[in-house]
């Protein structure tokens, strides 16, 4: 999928969001240990990643090619600050209108509107491929994230006591939500 929108921050500065592509490997690479390392409420830890930047690069192309499925980079002075993505649940008929929406912001970007964008630039793109319901898991903790996600329309579903073992902190609530599409 393709997405392109040039938003205004609270700061005055814009934004530059688009789907990734191959060259930007490097830079989310770069983004996602960074953004992994500042915050307790992400899935991986940095050593966890799995990806170097050449792969992260293919991983890119192939949501760029995907009819269904977004990664999408938010891009200011240059810089990638954040990402945000949507994927399938899975193919088989009985899981195909669900997907899954996952976005990290580095810290020293949150509140100004880069993540509120992402999200909904998510949603459309989602609304666009089809879905009937777009998902997503948030630790308990981050009420600021809950917040968001509320406000635009995700309603929680469920809860996980134990769902994320922090190394620094113990057991972490994951919280479910969706909004219907």
């Amino acid at each position: 999928m393709k997405y392109h929108q040039q938003i205004l921050l609270k700061n005055g500065k814009t934004a530059l969001l688009r789907n990734g592509v191959a060259s930007d490997g490097g830079a989310v690479f770069e983004n996602f240990n960074r953004t992994h390392a500042e915050t307790d409420y992400l899935l991986a830890y940095p050593d966890e990643n799995s990806f170097d930047a050449e792969q992260e690069g293919k991983f890119l192309e192939q949501k760029t090619a995907s009819t269904n499925e977004i990664e999408i980079i938010a891009l200011v002075d240059g810089k990638v600050v954040g990402t945000a993505g949507i994927e399938a649940v899975g193919t088989k008929d009985k899981v195909r209108h669900r997907a899954e929406f996952g976005i990290s912001v580095l810290k020293e970007d949150w509140g100004l509107g880069i993540g509120r964008a992402l999200l909904q630039a998510c949603i459309q793109c989602a609304k666009e491929a089809g879905y009937a319901q777009l998902e997503l898991t948030v630790v308990a903790q981050n009420a600021r994230a809950i917040a968001l996600y509320q406000k635009e329309g995700f309603v929680e579903f469920g809860r996980n006591p134990g769902g994320f073992l922090s190394r620094t902190g113990g057991f972490q609530e994951l919280v479910y939500m969706l909004r219907t599409l």
